[in-house]
């Protein structure tokens, strides 16, 4: 038994350094100046600073190296840019997906098995096949350019599964629990709302998360999409800057971006594994 714990400790290690390597080699990199990136050790930094940091937030001021002058990298706005599409499109998704799910795993209307099936089918279509027909609809629309072409292609993308695993938990979710509020004087939309949708918060915080972290790495959407350096989100941004003169400024971007994320798959954490649980337990 103790060794089998110990295997057990040991393995669970070995993943957690796994997982964590990425993390410490992308901070490692970003404190480096250019000269220490070239000829220094890749896994250790002797004189860490912070320039590519502060680079970041240079304003209006494009800095200088050497005789080249490195085009002003506007974070500030990327981040920005990032926060409104994702809220956007978390807040648009889970609008439109409740609903749904409710309708396909509660009220269960002819054929909803099939519709069950079809969104899961849709889900799993790669999305590089569809980049001409979606750019035609994007341009017909008149979002070229623009943060709402991101929303609708990213709700879009998400949706399907967010329906998929939230209808899968009102299917199995108990119908005493909305009679009781029934004979209590509720109205069905209201026991949805105060009974129904509290008692499923950890499979929203599981569907948001992942319409969260569907939109937030996404590169090459986002890269067509949005042209104007200044639309752009952090992952267009960073992705297309300058590899030879700002490599380590992108890097101290991919860092500084991706902490508000791990922070709040970090405070949810338990919420999207119960949701995740419960919606494959009792509906799939």
């Amino acid at each position: 038994m103790r060794r089998r714990r110990a295997v057990r400790a040991m393995l669970l290690l070995l993943a957690a350094l796994y997982g964590l390597f990425p993390v410490y080699y992308v901070t490692v990199q970003s404190l480096k100046t250019p000269e220490e990136d070239v000829f220094g050790n890749p896994f250790y930094v002797a004189d860490p600073t912070f320039e590519n940091y502060t680079e970041l937030f240079e304003g209006d001021e494009a800095p200088v190296r050497g005789y080249v002058i490195v085009p002003h990298v506007p974070f500030a706005i990327w981040v920005l840019n990032s926060t409104i599409v994702l809220a956007a499109t978390v807040s648009l998704t889970l609008l439109a997906g409740v609903p749904a799910a409710y309708a396909l795993g509660r009220l269960r209307p002819p054929g909803w098995e099939w519709w069950r099936r079809a969104l899961l089918a849709t889900y799993v279509v790669p999305h590089t096949i569809l980049f001409i027909p979606i750019y035609q609809l994007i341009i017909r629309l008149g979002l070229d350019d623009s943060h709402g072409a991101l929303v609708l292609i990213y709700t879009t993308m998400a949706l399907p599964f967010c329906v998929w695993i939230l209808s899968a938990y009102y299917r199995h979710l108990p119908r005493e629990i909305e009679e009781s509020a029934l004979v209590e004087g509720a109205t069905p939309p209201r026991a949805f709302l105060r009974v129904v949708l509290p008692m499923s918060r950890n499979v929203l915080v599981a569907a948001g998360l992942f319409t969260l972290g569907t939109a937030a790495n996404d590169f090459m959407l986002a890269s067509i999409f949005l042209l104007d350096r200044h639309q752009q989100t952090v992952a267009a941004g960073l992705g297309v800057m300058d590899v030879s003169l700002e490599e380590l400024v992108a890097v101290a971007g991919v860092n500084l971006a991706s902490i508000p994320i791990v922070i709040l798959c970090a405070l949810f954490a338990r919420g999207y594994v119960r949701g995740i649980t419960a919606a494959m337990v009792e509906g799939a």
